[in-house]
């Protein structure tokens, strides 16, 4: 069983995931240069957005200061350790194959252990591994039984984002996790023209004989109307988090975030957080389906009609025609326009506003699952 997610996108002049050249990222597609914004830029969006609607105990950290993060626990639990907290943290992660090292990054972090690369540990994990950290100490256990409660500590019910997003560990392979959930480079509906912004800056205390600017420089921008996508695997979220109403609330946190959330690039430059102007949520029986050949034809301007509402009568009808073709019914599906109602939509999708589609959307998953 799946959730398929679409959405329709209007952003204005913004450069919210930059290239290597600090230009906002771009796509060919359908012979034409489209805006994009990488599946990467958008997940540690929606991970963000997860802080305001799920529980920490339920969510995890990627980071590098895992060491620091289990030390900051073992003195919690045991004030006496703190001068070998830092030690017995090294220790308690080297169990799990993952390597760690000096950091050689400035400030606070110089000298530091840290992990050789970003390590997604959920923080009922780093409680557990605390815990063990402590418990060794003490002399509970011996080698090889604490190598397997160690890799217990990282079995049985996983934190949401991880559950969701997945985790690879390079040196821990038997830790891994696959992802539950699917998330598409959004791309432009539209054809797309880089534009760079030139600006200058004033010293205000200049003195006055001095006229000329400050700073100059560029900044890359462009406009679009994004085409997004995203799935989940239910069966694979509830196998991951071993419980149906935590299932339940991860895919409507999922779908909620995916709706509300942006990345952050340039915002301050831009003020370009926008929200989706249409939205469609399918659940499925047999797989996903992503329709980017909607737009494979870039959307033109109209007198008549937005691109955005162009955009959202062109994603219905695909979605109509992928139904027809394959004969693809879905289980429950539900639309939520902002403009009036899209024909193609009718008969096989219930129109509704957001709160009303996360609602009868977990509803529905609640009796799914259940059966």
């Amino acid at each position: 069983m799946f959730v398929d997610i679409y959405a329709i996108q209007s952003v204005p002049p913004s450069n919210i995931n930059r290239d290597d050249t600090g230009s906002p990222k771009t796509a060919l597609y359908g012979g034409v240069l489209r805006a994009r914004v990488s599946s990467q830029a958008w997940k540690r969006a929606m991970r963000e957005t997860f802080k305001k609607s799920v529980d920490a105990g339920q969510l995890g950290v990627r980071t590098k200061n895992a060491v620091s993060l289990i030390g900051d626990a073992i003195i919690k639990k045991k004030p006496e350790l703190a001068e070998k907290a830092e030690e017995l943290a090294v220790q308690i992660l080297k169990t799990t194959g993952v390597k760690t090292k000096e950091s050689d990054r400035a400030g606070e972090d110089k000298g530091q252990q840290v992990t050789e690369y970003l390590v997604f540990i959920a923080n009922k994990e780093i409680d557990k591994l605390a815990d063990l950290a402590v418990e060794s100490e003490e002399g509970q256990y011996s080698e090889s039984v604490l190598k397997k409660k160690v890799n217990e500590a990282f079995q049985g019910s996983q934190a949401i984002d991880i559950a969701l997003f997945g985790r690879m560990l390079a040196d821990a392979p038997e830790l891994n996790t696959d992802a539950a959930a699917q998330v598409a480079h959004a791309i432009s509906v539209n054809q797309i023209t880089p534009e760079y912004d030139y600006f200058t800056a004033v010293d205000e205390c200049a003195s006055s004989d001095n006229a000329g600017a400050a700073m100059l420089d560029t900044v890359g921008f462009n406009s679009s109307t994004l085409y997004r996508y995203a799935t989940v695997n239910i069966d694979s979220l509830h196998e991951q988090l071993q419980d149906k109403e935590a299932t339940v609330r991860a895919v409507s946190a999922f779908v909620d975030a995916f709706l509300r959330s942006m990345p952050t690039g340039k915002q301050n430059t831009f003020a370009n957080r926008t929200l989706p102007e249409s939205c469609v949520v399918v659940i499925r029986d047999s797989q996903p389906i992503n329709v980017p050949q909607a737009f494979e034809q870039p959307i033109k301007p109209s007198s008549d009609a937005s691109i955005s509402r162009q955009a959202t009568a062109a994603l219905a009808k695909k979605l109509a025609q992928v139904q027809q073709m394959y004969g693809e019914q879905p289980v429950a599906a539900w639309n939520a326009v902002m403009d009036e109602p899209v024909s193609d939509f009718d008969g096989w999708s219930e129109r509704v506003n957001i709160p009303e589609l996360e609602e009868q959307l977990s509803e529905k998953l609640d009796e799914l699952i259940a059966d």
